[in-house]
């Protein structure tokens, strides 16, 4: 689960089955007992139709969480950590470092920093969409060094330069109000 609106579908799904939990989050479930295995497969079908699925390998739980808890720090978090990621991903996860960056590198073929990169440019990207906050600012918020490093790894990433990604958006605004 990496949206509310997963959370939903999993919860909404859990009530039609008739299955107590205690919490939802982003990819976990803690359940107020435990299910039949009948009940874990309906489940699983369930979500399958929504696009999501019951995970059981340790590894790739564990993955899950890694992005989770990025994702969550990133889009729905009022401030990112103050300390480095990897410090906060020990921290929050119970695991070294380098083991998590291990397996994460080994099953998603990237590494946590590469992975946490191409979501910090997401929110670059739908900050400069709703155009409240400058790049100085953006900049400030997402803990980046300087504008400078904000915008190389923006176009490094996007093919594109920050203020060219806003001109796109406000020429695609301009032709929709000539229609």
């Amino acid at each position: 689960m990496v949206s509310l609106r997963c959370k939903m579908v999993v919860k909404e799904e859990l009530c039609c089955l008739g299955i107590d939990y205690n919490q939802v989050e982003l990819g976990t479930v803690e359940l107020a007992e435990p299910i039949s295995q009948e009940q874990r497969e309906q489940l699983n079908k369930n979500l399958l139709k929504s696009g999501l699925e019951l995970m059981d390998d340790k590894k790739s739980i564990l993955i899950e969480r890694i992005k989770n808890s990025i994702i969550e720090i990133i889009h729905y978090s009022d401030e990112m950590p103050k300390e480095n990621f990897s410090i906060h991903l020990s921290q929050k996860l119970g695991y070294d470092y380098t083991y998590l960056s291990n397996i994460f590198t080994e099953v998603k073929g990237l590494t946590i920093q590469q992975y946490i990169i191409i979501h910090k440019i997401e929110k670059v990207k739908e900050l400069l969409l709703y155009d409240e906050l400058n790049l100085s600012e953006i900049a400030y918020k997402l803990h980046y060094s300087s504008v400078a490093h904000l915008s190389s790894q923006f176009k490094k990433v996007t093919g594109v330069t920050p203020s060219f990604f806003k001109q796109l958006k406000l020429k695609r605004t301009t032709n929709l109000e000539n229609l």
